[in-house]
C-alpha cells in the first residue's frame, strides 16, 4: 500500500501502530518525546523518519498521522494536524469532551480532511459479521444487547472503568442500533481509589423499545469479553475471550401462540466467518482514506456521540454515588424541576427531566420516560413504556401509546392519532402484537393527522393536517392526503424547499439520500 503514514506516541499502544503499519508497507514517520524510545524504535525501523515533537513531522509530506498518545492530549494535537490539512486517526477515547469532540468534528469539515477515531473494535470481523446479519433479519428484530467486558486489572489513575473499557462497546451498540439512546443510567462502586469506579452497570435505552447493558470491572477474577445480541427470532453470542472466538447462533426465544408465551428452542449454529486481526484492518482503512475519500466507520460523528454517552453515563454513575460536587442538584431538586398541573396524574415509576411542563388532565402511565424541555398540552395520555425525547411538544387531546418512541424535537399536532395495534378487536386482547411505531427527530405531525402502527416518520418529516400515514416517511419529506403519499420536501427550519432543494429562508441545500434528504454541509 503505497501510503506514508506517521505515528504520534510510541508507548503502549503507539508500539502496535508502528508494528502493523510498518507490516502494511506505510510506516514513514514516529513522532515520541522520550529520547531513549526514540532511539530504539530508530534502531528497529531505520528507513523511518522521527521526530521529538509533531511541529518538526507536520512539515514532512506524511498522507496522514496515527495519534496514541495520552486520551488528555488528543484535542491538542489532533487540532494541531487537522488545521495543516492532513488526515488523522486518533485513539479512542477521540477527546476527554464531547463539546471538544464536536470542535475537532467541525474543525475536519472547515480544512477538508477525515477525522476517524480507533473504536478499534468496529473492524473486528466478528462485530461486522454480526451487523451484516442483523441487518439481514437473521434474528429479526433487535431487541437487547448485552456486553460484559471484566478482568483484573490493568487498574487506571486518571480514569474510571467506564472511560477505560466502554467505549469500546458502546461504539458497537451505536454501530449496530444506529440510534442515540434516549436515557442511559449507570451505577457502580469505587473500591480502590476514592471516586475512581473499578466496576460499573450501565443500561441504555433506545428507540424501538431497545435496550442495552455494559458491564465493565477491572476487579473480576478471570477475563470475560462477551457480548449478546437477542432479537425476536433469534440470539447471537460471541465471546473475545474465548479460544475458538466462535459467532454462535441460538435459534431460541419467545413466541406469543394464542395469547401465550411458549418456549422455542431450536439448533446452535456456529456462524463462520474470516478471522483478520482488527488493527490492521483498522489501520488499512485509514490509509486508504488519506486519498480523502470519506470516512464512513468510526468516524468523528461516532467518537463524538460515544463520548456524549460516555458523559451520561458518568453523570449518572456519579451523581448516584455521591460522588459528584459540581453544584448539581440533589434527587429531590430534580424530581421537583418540571412543572405538573394539579389536575394531571402522573404514575408511580415515570421519569420527567428538568424544566419540562404538563399541563391539565393529562395523564402519565407507568414505565414512562419524558426528556428535558418538552411542552405536555392538555388531556394528553402518554401510554405505559412510552419514550419522549427532549424539547418535544403535544398538543391538546393527543394519546401517545405503548410502543410509539419520539425522539428529541418532535411535533404532535392538536388531536393527532398514534395507533398500536394494526387489526384491533374489542373481545380479543391483542397487546402482544403491538407494532412499533418511531417518529425521528424534529419530525412534525399536523393537526387530526392519523398515524397507522409499524412505520418510522423520519428526520424532519413534514406530516400535514388530516393526513392518514400508512408507510414510512423519509427523512424532511412532506406528507399529504389519505393515504398519505410526498409531494415535496422541506427544510429543518419547516419551510418548504425548492427544486434544487434549497431553502429561501435559511439557505440550507440538501441532496438525495438513501432514507430521504441529507443536509450538504455548507462549510
Amino acid at each position: 500500500m503505497d501510503k506514508k503514514i506517521c505515528v504520534v506516541g510510541a508507548g503502549r499502544w503507539g508500539k502496535n501502530h508502528i508494528k502493523t503499519l510498518h507490516e502494511l508497507g506505510c510506516l514513514a514517520g514516529i513522532v515520541e518525546a522520550n529520547a531513549d524510545v526514540r532511539a530504539e524504535f530508530k534502531e528497529k525501523y531505520p528507513d523511518v523518519m522521527t521526530f521529538a515533537n509533531i511541529r518538526d513531522a507536520i512539515r514532512e509530506d506524511f498522507d496522514g498521522f496515527t495519534v496514541a498518545t495520552p486520551a488528555e492530549t488528543h484535542f491538542k494535537i489532533a487540532g494541531f494536524i487537522i488545521t495543516h490539512k492532513r488526515h488523522v486517526l486518533v485513539e479512542k477515547p477521540l477527546t476527554l469532551k464531547a463539546s471538544e469532540a464536536r470542535r475537532l468534528k467541525e474543525l475536519a469539515e472547515e480544512n477538508n480532511v477525515n477525522l476517524m477515531v480507533g473504536h478499534l473494535l468496529l473492524f473486528h470481523p466478528a462485530i461486522r459479521k454480526i451487523k451484516k446479519l442483523i441487518k439481514k433479519g437473521k434474528i429479526g428484530k433487535l431487541e437487547y444487547i448485552y456486553s460484559n467486558r471484566l478482568n483484573l486489572g490493568t487498574v487506571r489513575t486518571e480514569e474510571n472503568i467506564l472511560w477505560s473499557f466502554a467505549p469500546h462497546d458502546i461504539s458497537i451498540f451505536q454501530y449496530f442500533i444506529g440510534s442515540l439512546p434516549v436515557e442511559v443510567i449507570s451505577r457502580g462502586g469505587a473500591f480502590l481509589q476514592p471516586h475512581i469506579h473499578d466496576s460499573s452497570m450501565t443500561v441504555l435505552t433506545y428507540p424501538n423499545n431497545i435496550v442495552g447493558h455494559i458491564y465493565v470491572s477491572w476487579l473480576h477474577p478471570f477475563k470475560e469479553h462477551r457480548m449478546v445480541v437477542i432479537g425476536s427470532k433469534g440470539m447471537f453470542s460471541y465471546e473475545d475471550s474465548s479460544d475458538d472466538k466462535n459467532i454462535l447462533f441460538y435459534e431460541k426465544g419467545i413466541d406469543w401462540i394464542q395469547g401465550e408465551p411458549i418456549k422455542r428452542d431450536g439448533p446452535t449454529e456456529v456462524i463462520p466467518y474470516e478471522k483478520k486481526m482488527p488493527l490492521t484492518e483498522e489501520l488499512k482503512y485509514f490509509a486508504k482514506h488519506t486519498n480523502g475519500e470519506p470516512i464512513k466507520i468510526a468516524d468523528a460523528q461516532n467518537g463524538a456521540e460515544v463520548l456524549e454517552i460516555l458523559e451520561k453515563a458518568t453523570e449518572s454513575l456519579l451523581q448516584d454515588s455521591g460522588l459528584r460536587d459540581t453544584g448539581l442538584k440533589g434527587k429531590d431538586e430534580i424530581k421537583k424541576s418540571y412543572f405538573v398541573h394539579e389536575s394531571a396524574v402522573i404514575d408511580e415509576n415515570v421519569r420527567i427531566e428538568k424544566d419540562t411542563k404538563i399541563w391539565h388532565f393529562s395523564h402519565i402511565l407507568s414505565g414512562s420516560k419524558i426528556g428535558e424541555r418538552c411542552n405536555i398540552g392538555q388531556n394528553v395520555v402518554i401510554g405505559s413504556d412510552v419514550t419522549v425525547g427532549n424539547e418535544c411538544k403535544i398538543q391538546n387531546n393527543v394519546s401517545v401509546y405503548k410502543g410509539v418512541t419520539l425522539e428529541d424535537g418532535v411535533f404532535c399536532g392538536p388531536s393527532m392519532v398514534f395507533t398500536n395495534i394494526y387489526n384491533p378487536r374489542a373481545e380479543i386482547r391483542k397487546m402482544d402484537q403491538v407494532r412499533l411505531t418511531l417518529v425521528k427527530k424534529g419530525a412534525t405531525i399536523g393537526a387530526n393527522a392519523t398515524v397507522i402502527c409499524g412505520i418510522t416518520i423520519g428526520r424532519y418529516a413534514f406530516i400535514g393536517a388530516g393526513a392518514v400515514v400508512t408507510k414510512d416517511a423519509p427523512d424532511y419529506a412532506l406528507m399529504v392526503g389519505n393515504p398519505a403519499n410526498s409531494i415535496g420536501w422541506v427544510c429543518e427550519c419547516g419551510e418548504k424547499l425548492d427544486n434544487v432543494l434549497k431553502c429561501a429562508v435559511c439557505s440550507r441545500q440538501y441532496k438525495k439520500g438513501a432514507n430521504g434528504l441529507v443536509e450538504i454541509d455548507r462549510s
